[in-house]
């Protein structure tokens, strides 16, 4: 009877999705800090796109 509940392709029983759960969700000060990276890093690109074009715009 387990035979019929197992995968086709590997043989094996799949394994569940874990269900949503707010309270064990990521903390707003996780959330703050992962914010805080990725603007600073989005300004990082931003600043170096435009020294490239300055320095573009010199040298020709």
């Amino acid at each position: 009877m387990t035979a019929d509940k197992r995968h086709t392709q590997t043989g094996s029983t799949l394994k569940r999705r874990p269900r949503f759960n707010p309270k064990r969700g990521p903390r707003p000060s996780v959330l703050a800090r992962a914010n805080r990276t990725v603007a600073w890093g989005a300004s990082l690109v931003i600043a170096a796109f435009l020294l490239i074009v300055t320095v573009n715009a010199l040298v020709h």
